[in-house]
C-alpha cells in the first residue's frame, strides 16, 4: 500500500478497531462483480454514440435525449466503473484526496446527468403523445434545450462540495468516491437533504406524471375502434410495457441509494457495515447498463443499427423500421389530433 495514499485517509480506510473493510477476496468478488456491469455499459452506450454518428436515420430530434443519456452513462462508466475495478483489485483506494474528489464529481455530474435525462425522456414522451400544448412539433432546438438543461442542472447540484457546501468522501468499503452522506456537520447535511430532493424526487416525480398522463392517454385512445386492427391498443400494450420496466428498473437503480443517504442523515447513530453500504452503490451504477438495453435496444430503430455493428456486420440491415415511440406516437396522433 502506498505511503501517500494510505496517511490520506487511513481513519476512514481502517474500522475503529483498525480492520480492514473487507478481506481480500472480497474486494476481488467485489472488483469481478463491477467489471461485469462496467464492461457491457461501455460497450453498449459506445455503440449507441457511434451508431447514432453513422447514420443520419438516427440523428432525429426524438433521439437526441437516447443519445444524451449514452454520453453520460459511458461518462460514468468510464469513471466510476473503471476505478471501481481497479480499486476494488488493489483493495484500497489509490488516488488521494485529490482523486477521490475528481472521482466523486466526475460520477456524480454523468450519473444525475443521466437520471435527469431519463426524466427528459419521460417528459419528452409524453408532450409528443399527448400533446398538452397543442400542435407544438418536436425540433433540435428543443432537444438541445432539454440536453443543456440536464447538464446544467447537474453542474450545479455538484458543484457546492467543491466549494465547501457538502464534500465528496470515500464511501461502502471505501473504494469509491461520492457525496459525503455521514458527516455531521449542518452544512453537510442541508446539502444532502437539498440534493435529494432536487435530484432524486424531483426526477423521480416528473417521471410518474409523464408517465401516467402518457399510459392515460394511451388507454383513452384505445377505447376508441377506429384505428384498423387494433393498432392503438397493441401500442398501448408495448409502451405499458416498457413503462413498467422503466419505472421498476430506475427504482432499483437509485431507490436504495437514496434511501440510504437519507437513513444516515435521519439516523446518524446508525451504524452500517460498509458492504450494506456499497450495495446501493453499486445499483446505482448499474444502470449504465439497464439504461440501453431498455431506452434503446427495445428500440427498432437503433436495434437495425446497433446490433450489426456489435456482431461486426453479420447482422443485415433490412428496410427502414420506425422506432416505438414514433410509432405510437403516429398511432395516436390519428386519434388525438384535431381534424
Amino acid at each position: 500500500m502506498q505511503p501517500d495514499t494510505y496517511s490520506y485517509n487511513a481513519s476512514l480506510y481502517l474500522g475503529p478497531q483498525g480492520e480492514l473493510p473487507l478481506s481480500r477476496a472480497g474486494f476481488i468478488i467485489l472488483a469481478i462483480i463491477m467489471a461485469l456491469f462496467t464492461g457491457p455499459a461501455i460497450i453498449l452506450n459506445a455503440t449507441v454514440i457511434i451508431v447514432s454518428l453513422m447514420h443520419k436515420q438516427l440523428r432525429q430530434p426524438l433521439n437526441y435525449a437516447l443519445v444524451n443519456m449514452a454520453v453520460a452513462d459511458l461518462g460514468t462508466a468510464m469513471t466510476g466503473g473503471v476505478l471501481s475495478v481497479v480499486n476494488n483489485a488493489q483493495g484500497y483506494f489509490s488516488l488521494g484526496r485529490t482523486g477521490c474528489v475528481m472521482e466523486g464529481f466526475a460520477v456524480s455530474l454523468c450519473g444525475i446527468t443521466s437520471l435527469c435525462t431519463v426524466a427528459l425522456i419521460a417528459l419528452e414522451r409524453m408532450f409528443v403523445v399527448c400533446k398538452p400544448l397543442g400542435q407544438i412539433t418536436f425540433q433540435k432546438k428543443h432537444a438541445a434545450g432539454g440536453i443543456a438543461l440536464s447538464w446544467l442542472w447537474s453542474l450545479t447540484w455538484n458543484l457546492p462540495p467543491l466549494f465547501g457546501w457538502g464534500r465528496y468522501e470515500l464511501e461502502g468499503v471505501r473504494t469509491s468516491c461520492a457525496p459525503d452522506w455521514h458527516s455531521r456537520d449542518p452544512h453537510n447535511i442541508s446539502y444532502i437533504v437539498c440534493y435529494f430532493a432536487v435530484c432524486f424526487a424531483v426526477p423521480f416525480a416528473i417521471i410518474l406524471a409523464s408517465y401516467t398522463k402518457l399510459l392515460w392517454t394511451l388507454h383513452q385512445v384505445s377505447k376508441m375502434r377506429c384505428v384498423e386492427g387494433g393498432a392503438v391498443a397493441k401500442a398501448e400494450m408495448k409502451v405499458a410495457f416498457m413503462v413498467v420496466l422503466m419505472v421498476i428498473t430506475f427504482l432499483i437503480s437509485w431507490l436504495p441509494y437514496a434511501s440510504l443517504a437519507l437513513l444516515v442523515v435521519c439516523s446518524p447513530d446508525i451504524n452500517i457495515h460498509p458492504l450494506l453500504g456499497t450495495v446501493p452503490v453499486y445499483l446505482a451504477k448499474s444502470s449504465t447498463v439497464y439504461n440501453p438495453l431498455i431506452y434503446i435496444y427495445l428500440n427498432k430503430q437503433f436495434r437495425k443499427y446497433a446490433v450489426p455493428f456489435l456482431l461486426c456486420g453479420r447482422g443485415s440491415a433490412v428496410e427502414d423500421e420506425e422506432s416505438e415511440n414514433v410509432t405510437t406516437v403516429e398511432a395516436t396522433n390519428k386519434q388525438v389530433s384535431p381534424a
